[in-house]
């Protein structure tokens, strides 16, 4: 067919092998290991040691109102988790992982040093309140409001950087042609799991212990020093890094696609022999697997029609690829079309697991958290150590007992499919936050009314494990199926940004959670009850829980839907076979 004076060709594109041959790459594997998992340790000592307590400092530090200290913490961590997706552009396009995982240590190691400043120095933080009340307290000054941001503006960049970068720096240390690098990076994904999960126990307990009972100064200095630990040990292994060349962000290959589809909109193909008409273009030496050629997403092909303006360089590739992209190309792109969806899906998911971040703190704070009566006061922020005490002990028991029983009825590899694995995420989470509701009707009716400010109810803190070992269960689930879902779902090339694309759902439920929490907040403070009283006595945040569960429950519809009509990458239905020969790639 013909449109606009373009002409769709039927044209040979011959690939040719590079003459240059590939340099040597000294893989130094177990040698750069210590640097490696050195670095990753105390960076991550550094980071949740600071992190994990934050929601507190706000409103014990810095007086702010727990809604407002949630507000900001949304924002924080919302912009913290889209920092990452423009990091991996940056590593990929232009700087590497090396210079950015420095730069990104380096601006993360000023941010916790700035925030340490605001707890040791009397004039960057409020004074401490007096006896009375919240309404008694003086608010931070616009200076420590300054100062409180940049420190975060650091933080962020920090995480924008590392979190990323380094999973992947650790794995091109290591030949992955080789049987030895394969179990090399298996091996060092396994450490990098030990460790994280390593470093966020320890933040969620000794680190958080010592900031709430001890010194806040002392609290925020350790996991500054642990941080300059962590880049001094990074900078040691210099020598010995094997430093992968920036090649192209592939969500550069994205734009050019929907770009050049929107610019052939007006060409057509028939029905027929769509197909055989289409640019098929891989470059030389190419390593992807290619991906069969399929029907649905069928504007999308436009982007690869072949016509008599287009021009073809020496080596097969296109000249101008804004206006002619390969049929491979497009179908990585239709792979990112059909994720989205079920990514959408995650970002109510993430609101209900941040509710025990926040809600689940606060209640935690107006409860009694005595281990014995007048023993040990365990510090509210340390009862998420219970939540990961759940995820740590399913895994293991999933791996190794119920996928080898689910197998045998299913006679899947995995027992479930990903998205059964994340469904069934989907649904504890609401089941959490009915018990969160419940436990909450539960304190309030222990605790003593009539009251000018805010008191402890006498119900044990640990009435809230339940909650968060549900929590814990649904991130088994859902958190960790979502992100072999990406994985393996979204083109190879696209790995790097495979897991920005976790933290891109993260960082949307951390402003769609400050936006609920907002507007609450607003539609029932001028009733005769607030939802999210300052004290939750007097509040009624079962009805919060309740509404969250509602909209978990449309969420959980939503993605029974989207998962009935998902088609996984390469499942064979809609594909069509592309004539090649054994030296060119045509169509």
């Amino acid at each position: 067919m013909e449109s606009g004076g373009e002409t769709p060709l039927t044209m040979e594109v011959k690939t040719f092998s590079s003459a240059n041959e590939q340099p040597t790459i000294n893989y130094r594997g177990i040698k750069a290991m210590p640097y490696i998992l050195g670095n990753e340790t105390f960076e991550k000592l550094g980071a949740m040691g600071t992190a994990s307590n934050l929601f507190v400092f706000l409103m014990q530090f810095f007086n702010l109102k727990h809604i407002t200290a949630i507000k900001v913490m949304s924002v924080f961590g919302g912009t913290a988790n889209f920092a990452p997706l423009f990091g991996a552009f940056l590593s990929d396009s232009y700087f590497g992982r090396y210079k950015i995982i420095g730069f990104a240590s380096i601006c993360s190691l000023l941010g916790m040093s700035m925030l340490t400043l605001t707890a040791t120095i009397d004039k960057l933080h409020p004074p401490t309140c007096q006896m009375g009340g919240v309404a008694t307290c003086v608010g931070p000054s616009p200076m420590q409001l300054t100062f409180l941001f940049v420190s975060f503006g650091f933080l962020i960049i920090g995480a924008g950087g590392i979190r990323p970068c380094n999973l992947a720096f650790g794995a091109d240390q290591f030949n992955p042609n080789t049987e030895s690098g394969k179990r090399g990076i298996s091996s060092f994904i396994n450490w990098y799991n030990f460790t994280f999960t390593l470093a966020l126990m320890v933040s969620v307990t000794l680190l958080v212990h010592i900031q709430s009972n001890v010194s806040w100064s002392f609290g925020l200095g350790i996991p500054t020093c642990l941080m300059l630990v962590s880049i001094v040990i990074f900078f040691m292994g210099s020598r010995i890094y094997v430093k992968v060349k920036p090649e192209g962000s592939p969500l550069t290959s994205v734009a050019q696609v929907l770009v050049a589809a929107i610019k052939n909109r007006r060409l057509k193909l028939s029905e027929d022999d769509a197909h055989l008409r289409l640019f098929n273009y891989l470059p030389p030496n190419s390593i992807i697997s290619v991906l069969p050629y399929t029907e649905h997403l069928r504007f999308l092909n436009k982007a690869a029609i072949l016509t008599s303006e287009d021009q073809i360089n020496i080596d097969g590739s296109p000249v101008n690829p804004w206006k002619l992209c390969s049929i491979q190309q497009v179908e990585e792109v239709k792979c990112v079309m059909r994720v989205l969806p079920i990514w959408a899906s995650a970002i109510l998911y993430h609101v209900a697991i941040n509710q025990q971040a926040s809600f689940g703190v606060l209640q935690a704070l107006q409860a009694d958290r005595h281990v014995r009566n007048g023993g040990y006061e365990v510090p509210s922020a340390s009862f998420a150590i219970f939540q990961m005490i759940s995820l740590t002990i399913w895994i293991p028991i999933y791996d190794r007992i119920v996928v080898p029983l689910l197998r045998k009825f299913t006679g899947r590899e995995g027992g479930l499919t990903l998205l059964q694995r994340m469904g069934t995420g989907l649904f504890l989470t609401t089941v959490a936050l009915l018990v969160s509701a419940t436990t909450e009707e539960y304190r309030k009716h222990l605790a003593p009314t009539n009251t000018n400010g805010p008191t402890i109810s006498s119900m044990s803190a640990f009435w809230l494990v339940p909650q968060l070992a549900i929590t814990g269960l649904a991130e088994g689930f859902n958190s960790v199926g979502q992100m072999e879902f990406y994985y393996q779902q979204l083109p190879e090339n696209m790995r790097s940004v495979a897991g920005a694309f976790y933290f891109c759902g993260m960082a949307t439920a951390s402003y769609v959670d400050g936006l609920l929490v907002s507007l609450v907040h607003e539609k029932t403070k001028g009733g005769s009850e607030d939802w999210l009283a300052e004290d939750l006595n007097k509040g009624k945040l079962e009805y919060y829980y309740y509404l969250i569960t509602a909209l978990g429950v449309l969420n959980f519809i939503y993605f029974l839907v989207c998962a009935y009509w998902y088609r996984y990458k390469g499942d064979g239905e809609n594909n069509v076979q592309l004539r090649t020969q054994s030296d060119k790639d045509f169509i």
